[in-house]
Order: structure tokens, then sequence, then C-alpha cells
């Protein structure tokens, strides 16, 4: 196809004004036909463009003298519109240098959102590690406290001693003459302990000795510690000085010899506290224990007691 000359061209090419001398006859020019982009589109009908063919260098756009003229020119060759692969006609933007812009994919997000989305998720996994050792040791602790569970120490009462009983008048605090109970002695009870893994703290509540609803006496059962699988006998001891009986002590019947019989209720409550993982795993159990004695003034003898002459609970 042909190009037609450009008129950056042409203007080049001829004289300045009129003062400038008179050159030779114009020679003839050649023009060169190049194919036009728009053929590969398939667009048949063009425009031509006439690229002359200098004989000189100071006829060459090439030459100093001419450099703003072939700028211009060739710029004009790009200024155009472009066309698509459809045929299309697309206008593209150019920058401050005259460049086509292009578009620049911008990548989404922020690093720090990746940072972040990272460490809530260790934290995450962090918290799941501890709450799942939270449940496994739970779990554990539940099972060793089923297992314990069912040892509970084993109490028994085995005998009391009086070492002294009398009853006498006389009159309370606040000026009542009544009869009034004097007596001490101590009582024996034997604890084994079941368990084959830890040992137990045991101690009680008051240890009573009542008579018709009026506790006469008081001991009490120190704190101790006692190993695994092992039997061991304690001494609880008690005492009374002028117990004031009031009217309970009508019924009694003391002969002119000074000898009586007092029926007398024992009344107690041991506890024992198992430490099997320190403590946080522990197991507590309590045996309530009542027997039923008679003490005999004139008799000095220990009673002992059998196992079904108590009641344990």
């Amino acid at each position: 196809m042909i190009h037609t000359k450009s008129e950056s061209d042409i203007t080049s090419l001829t004289p300045s004004g009129p003062s400038s001398p008179s050159r030779s006859p114009k020679r003839p020019v050649y023009f060169v036909q190049s194919p036009s982009r728009d053929s590969q589109d398939g667009d048949k009908s063009s425009s031509m463009q006439n690229t002359p063919n200098f004989r000189s260098p100071i006829e060459s756009p090439s030459h100093p003298s001419m450099g703003r003229h072939s700028r211009n020119s060739s710029s004009s060759r790009f200024s155009g519109i472009f066309r698509s692969h459809s045929g299309r006609k697309v206008s593209r933007k150019r920058n401050d240098k005259g460049w086509p812009e292009c578009n620049v994919i911008v990548e989404e997000g922020k690093y720090d959102e990746y940072d972040d989305e990272k460490k809530f998720t260790r934290r995450l996994q962090a918290l799941m590690a501890l709450l799942s050792f939270v449940v496994l040791f739970t779990i554990l602790c539940l099972i060793i406290w089923g297992a314990a569970r069912p040892y509970k120490a084993e109490i028994t009462v085995k005998s009391l001693a009086v070492n002294s009983l009398f009853i006498g008048e006389g009159s309370d605090s606040s000026g009542v003459i009544t009869k009034m109970l004097t007596i001490n002695g101590s009582l024996r009870l034997g604890v084994y302990n079941p368990a084959t893994f830890f040992g137990i703290h045991v101690s009680s509540t008051p240890v009573n000795l009542v008579y018709s609803d009026i506790v006469i006496a008081t001991g009490q059962l120190k704190k101790y510690y006692q190993r695994r699988k092992s039997r061991r006998t304690v001494i609880v001891n008690f005492e009374a000085t002028k117990v004031p009986l009031y009217g309970a002590g009508a019924s009694l019947v003391i002969s002119d010899s000074g000898v009586f019989e007092i029926p007398l209720k024992l009344e107690l409550e041991v506890r024992s506290k198992g430490e099997v993982v320190g403590k946080l795993v522990t197991t507590k159990h309590r045996r309530q224990i009542s027997c039923n004695v008679t003490l005999h003034s004139n008799v000095i003898k220990p009673i002992k007691f059998r196992k079904s002459s108590c009641i344990y609970k």
C-alpha cells in the first residue's frame, strides 16, 4: 500500500523563506511502498505513506537541523487511534512522556493481614492444646478419684476404760441443789487404712458420753496422718468434774455402800481425708458411731466392745 508523505517531511524539504537562494532543479523523488498494519486486519482501503529516498546527508531527516521535524514526524506516526484484534478502534491514554498507559495488576490485600491471620491461627491452636490438656487431665483425675473412692477407713471401737466414777450432792452456779457426776477415763479406737496408693488424715468430732440427753463427758481425737495399708490404735481421753444431772439424776439408784450403775451412750464421728494426687484429687469419708454401755461404779476393768454392740453408719 502507498503511504502519503507526512506534512513534517514535506516541510523539511521546502525552503524556509523567500530570501533563500535558489537551488538546482528538483530531482525526482523516489517513494517506497510498504505494507500498512491495517492490511493485517483485512482492511484493503488505505492510506499511503511516502518515504523519500534522500541522496545527501543534508536531506536526511536524521540531520541535526532536521531533528525537531523528525521527532514531530515520529510522534505523528504513533499518535493515531489503536485498533483491537476485532477491528474496533480503541483509544489509549498516554502519560506525561507520551507513552501509552498500561493496566497494572495491583495485588489485593496486605501482608499485615496475613501475619495477623497466622498469629490468630497459632493462638487458636495453643488454646485448643491447652483445653485438650485440661480435659484429659480432668478425665484422668476423675478416673483416679473413682478408683480411690471405695477405700474407706475402717473404724472400730475397742474398749472403754473408766479410771474414776463418782456421784454426790451439790449445787450448780445458780445455787440449784442436784446430783453431781465426776468421771474420767479413756476410749480406744482402731483405725485401718485399706488404700494401697495413698495415706489418710484422720480426725473426729468431739467424743461424747451422754446420759439421758445430757453430755456428761467430752473427748477429742487429735488429728494425725496414717500411711497406706496400715493399722493404728488411737486413744481419746475424756474427763468431767461435778456435772449437774438435774432431773435425770432422780432415776439413779445408789446403794448404802455407794455402789451404782449408770447407762451411757457413746457418740462420735470419725473423719478421714485421703490426698490421692496432692490436693487436686482428694477423697473424704465420715463414719458415725454410737455405742450403748453401762458403767459400774465398783468395776475398774476396761469394757470391751464387740462389733455388734455398736452402730456404724
